[in-house]
């Protein structure tokens, strides 16, 4: 049941209905959120329904000690039992399957990361006295499974989904509106634009570049820039869409990164809950803050691991060094030039997005190779300095001018398009989203592949 498939929207459905219902009734609307959570990861194998009430539930009892213990060394000792436990997770479903065989993927074909990282933010934040616990464990368990949530984000504090689970839900006709636009926006962002680009070009080009000419494979990483935007992103929008239709918020996650003029506002902008949690879990924790040096080794050391998190390749590591060091090169030039006295010209904003753009693009090469000599192949086959076209076909050339030129409406537009569609009618709602059937059945080619991120 992927989430982009007629399935998924059926089951959205079923829980929909079933969970306004039984809204003014706390414990069945949280018990159907619960039930369709381990529903939902079942799917993708009966051991995700068994192994993951186990996990919240040991998380769950270190949040009641966390509450209950004032003593340093118990709360320590408390916190590094659900470290221990999520990391042990996280590498189980990430690396088991690598350094064992490809037999153990049926034990872990979803990755987990997203969950761990979900679940970290509840005992982290109890042991660091940031929030408020809960003493309701269906409240716990809802909130830290959370299905829209645990294939790709948006990581959301724990501490956040409990307060709104715990709160009565409403839904106006607006907020059912929004949610439906999302819903269809994450839709034709992937199966319109990245499912396309994947399947015609970038991965033909990635896996065998040399059958390319140097400027169709400088295409192609300009492509898999938007397809990867494209894909994740569309991802955020149906995860926030559908909790939207079950009266949560989610956090947003991206915003408008490839408009960046520098690697620390890309990063504020680019897989934004996934930053933050960097942020606030890895680097923050770090020794030498006070140092004049170790600011800018912890950043390297951080986007280091933030890379292995993808995949335990060199290709990986070598792209979060890569941002890692141009965080570092970033936040050294501000602090030796503080702000700018003067407004800056006009070309040069503009300019300092073009070459941030340049930047990211060379490091998705790494990101996007199955390993690091696919990545040094595909250097290699750019830097030949050919120049052919053939495999660029004109559908193909329209669909890179669409998704590019997408990446320049305004906030303002978006807003306000949004809201003109919130407001509607809801059976202009009914008719845009049939519309939106019709262009992905016409248009959208074959069944629309697993999200990116999922894999991780």
């Amino acid at each position: 049941m992927q989430v982009a498939s007629g399935a998924y929207y059926l089951f959205v459905a079923a829980v929909f209905f079933l969970y306004w219902a039984a809204a003014r009734a706390r414990r069945a609307r949280l018990g159907i959120i619960l039930l369709a959570n381990y529903v939902f990861c079942a799917q993708f194998g009966v051991f995700y329904a068994l192994l993951l009430p186990v996990c919240s539930l040991v998380d769950y009892s270190v949040g009641l000690g966390l509450m209950r213990f004032r003593h340093s060394a118990i709360r320590r000792l408390l916190v590094g039992v659900s470290i221990a436990l999520n990391l042990a997770l996280l590498a189980g479903s990430r690396y088991m399957p690598v350094l064992l065989s490809s037999r153990w993927d049926w034990i872990f074909p979803l990755g987990l990361s997203f969950y761990t990282f979900q679940a970290l933010t509840y005992t982290i934040d109890l042991y660091r006295r940031d929030a408020e616990g809960t003493h309701s464990l269906l409240a716990h368990l809802s909130a830290v499974s959370f299905f829209p949530t645990i294939v790709a984000g948006p990581i959301t504090r724990v501490s956040d989904l409990v307060k709104q689970f715990s709160a009565s839900p409403a839904l106006t006709r607006a907020d059912g509106g929004r949610a439906f636009f999302l819903i269809g926006l994450g839709l034709m962002k992937k199966a319109l634009i990245a499912d396309y680009l994947a399947e015609n070009f970038v991965n033909r080009v990635f896996d065998t570049p040399n059958l390319y000419s140097g400027a169709e494979a400088l295409i192609a990483v300009y492509a898999y820039s938007l397809q990867l935007y494209f894909d994740f992103s569309g991802y955020t929008d149906i995860a926030r869409g559908v909790a939207q239709l079950l009266g949560i918020r989610l956090p947003i996650n991206f915003d408008r990164p490839y408009l960046s003029a520098n690697m620390t506002e890309f990063w504020r902008r680019w897989h934004i809950t996934f930053s933050n949690w960097l942020r606030d879990y890895l680097y923050f924790s770090l020794p030498g803050k006070r140092t004049k040096v170790m600011p800018y080794l912890n950043l390297v050391i951080t986007m280091i691991i933030g890379g292995l998190w993808h995949g335990a390749t060199w290709a990986f590591a070598i792209w979060g060094a890569l941002h890692g060091m141009a965080l570092a090169v970033t936040r050294l030039w501000q602090v030796l030039h503080g702000k700018p006295k003067q407004p800056e010209p006009f070309w040069s904003r503009p300019l300092r997005i073009f070459f941030t753009y340049q930047f990211v693009c060379l490091t998705w090469i790494f990101f996007r190779a199955a390993s690091l000599s696919d990545a040094l192949a595909m250097l290699t086959r750019i830097a030949s300095l050919t120049i052919s076209l053939e495999n660029v076909s004109w559908p193909l050339v329209a669909v890179l001018f669409v998704a590019a030129a997408s990446l320049f409406i305004g906030k303002k537009l978006y807003s306000d398009t949004i809201n003109l569609f919130a407001n509607s009618p809801f059976y202009v709602h009914v008719a845009v989203l049939a519309l939106v059937v019709v262009a992905l059945q016409l248009l959208g080619g074959r069944a629309s592949a697993p999200f990116v991120y999922s894999r991780f």
